[in-house]
């Protein structure tokens, strides 16, 4: 259904992004936090999101450990945090010397599951960290009022939802700092690299100290930046604090800046092809495709569909199900990916840290059955398209063909089943 070919390769490089890695290079400034392209771009995403505070980090991840670093998580404290997301949300946790403690998911927008924040709050707690997963906005207003209510942080992990809104504003700019991925996957895509929202003035200034190893750096130095001496300034080279290298480099910012131009496109022919998906796949019995809460506008970076055999007459494992799907539908020609094949706290590292503090007093517990959700999504749901052919820049007849592709293959699933498996 699906010929090869047809699909545009992420991320789309055009002469902006020609023109601007070339300005860098005649330039002859290649890094520093107060570089023109960095400042700019922390300048304009800074407006285009609403927030008072941009800072431009190497990674989603380091953004999301300066925020909590920022907001005074300290070691030994609790953070909440889904289940079901990137590593990176919890492995920024451990970052900063903190504890994840995982929540189920509830299966709408596969964000946490507000009841499931609740009953997780202990002594130790201190933070939470809702994620937008797949661009599509969590139901944050009953997590931020509990967050206000039991006096936690609130930090919102937006690498996947870049330029989604929640109730009129910017996902991310709703709890005290949001974080972003650039990312070569994400929809604003520079290679390697994130940013940090806030509008908290002293979050911002710990989290500018603490990206360059935890000098008394500030944004006010720009003023004395010299473009003819760009490797050197007015720094004291005195640490105050524990500190990193979470800068990036100019050629990340200039094309990030490219893309930031691009995003609100890339996002609204997103949204045109999930709904024309949805719209196609959504009366087919057992098929459940991305649910869009009313006060949303999501980005959708990922296109998640889940699956009940069941609906169809067939008696077989989820996983089943959902491995055929994906053989047959790339047998079609279409990228279909599974993401995550596991919930987060069921990795290597988490299951090793739960073995380890197993019979220790007040110890977090990383076992599975606590996520029956999360699981439940991962075995019977998959993804299509992929990281490197993503929804948003594909053609309306493209997807067109990926839902007759799947239409077709969903309705002859018995029979697909019911054929010989070799290997």
């Amino acid at each position: 259904m699906v010929p090869a070919g047809a699909h545009v390769r992420w991320p789309v490089l055009g002469p902006d992004e020609r023109q601007a890695v070339l300005g860098v290079l005649e330039r002859g400034i290649l890094s520093g936090q107060l570089a023109p392209e960095v400042r700019g771009l922390e300048r304009e995403f800074a407006s285009f999101a609403g927030a008072r505070y941009c800072l431009a980090t190497n990674s989603g991840t380091s953004a999301l450990h300066l925020a909590l670093l920022g907001a005074g998580v300290r070691a030994g404290d609790e953070v909440i945090v889904p289940a079901l997301t990137f590593v990176a949300t919890a492995m920024a946790v451990l970052h900063q010397g903190a504890v994840p403690v995982f929540v189920d998911v509830e299966p709408r927008t596969f964000g946490m599951d507000p009841e499931r924040v609740e009953a997780a709050i202990g002594p130790r707690t201190r933070a939470v960290v809702p994620v937008h997963l797949h661009g599509v906005p969590c139901d944050l207003q009953p997590i931020a009022d509990i967050a206000a209510r039991r006096g936690l942080l609130l930090i919102e992990d937006s690498a996947q939802a870049i330029g989604a809104r929640y109730r009129g504003r910017f996902a991310g700019t709703v709890g005290l700092a949001g974080c972003y991925s650039l990312q070569s996957s994400k929809s604003m895509a520079c290679g390697e690299g994130g940013l940090l929202v806030t509008d908290d003035e002293a979050v911002f200034r710990r989290a500018h100290a603490a990206r360059m190893f935890g000098e008394d750096s500030r944004p006010e130095d720009e003023a004395s930046y010299d473009l003819t001496h760009p490797l050197d300034g007015n720094r004291a080279y005195d640490s105050a604090a524990v500190g990193w290298n979470y800068r990036t480099s100019e050629l990340a910012a200039a094309l990030a800046r490219t893309q930031l131009r691009r995003l609100p496109h890339w996002n609204e022919n997103a949204l045109a092809n999930a709904e024309l998906l949805s719209r196609r796949l959504r009366d087919l019995p057992g098929v459940t495709p991305p649910e869009v809460p009313a006060d949303v506008v999501p980005s959708f970076h990922k296109y998640r569909v889940q699956l009940d055999a069941t609906k169809l007459g067939v008696d077989a494992p989820p996983r089943t199900v959902r491995d055929a799907m994906v053989k047959a539908l790339r047998a079609e020609g279409c990228e279909v990916v599974l993401w995550q094949t596991r919930p987060v706290p069921g990795q290597t590292l988490f299951q090793r840290l739960d073995a380890e503090s197993a019979g220790r007093p007040g110890r977090v517990s990383y076992a599975l059955d606590q996520f029956p959700v999360t699981q439940s999504i991962v075995d019977r749901s998959l993804c299509l398209f992929s990281q490197t052919y993503p929804i948003a820049p594909q053609p309306r007849a493209l997807v067109e063909a990926y839902a007759e592709a799947f239409t077709r293959v969903w309705k002859r699933l018995p029979e697909l089943l019911s054929r010989p498996r070799a290997g």
